[in-house]
């Protein structure tokens, strides 16, 4: 696939930019070569190649979930303006 004037066209209305000539000129040029590169990817020979997920090897980094006390309840309902059942009481904003 080779990007033309039109394609660059359709991409700057897309995008909603407008681009001199010499940018639009600039793009298709980069845009060809980057073309031009993922061809020349897709030349090698990638059968014995495993497929990774990353490129490096990674095991688990997280830690352990461990279980632990969290604030307290009636500390933290202290301050607020008013509450019920143990929970913040706040004005309805769906019906």
């Amino acid at each position: 696939m080779k990007i033309d004037t039109e394609l660059i066209s359709y991409l700057e209305e897309l995008s909603r930019l407008k681009l001199s000539e010499d940018e639009k000129n600039k793009a298709q040029s980069d845009l060809n070569r980057i073309l031009d590169y993922i061809d020349k990817l897709a030349e090698l020979d990638t059968a014995d190649i495993e497929p990774l997920s990353h490129p490096f090897e990674f095991t688990n980094n997280f830690r352990e979930d461990e279980a632990k006390p969290s604030a307290d309840r009636e500390l933290i309902l202290k301050n607020a303006p008013e509450k019920k059942d143990g929970c913040f009481k706040v004005p309805k904003t769906v019906e």
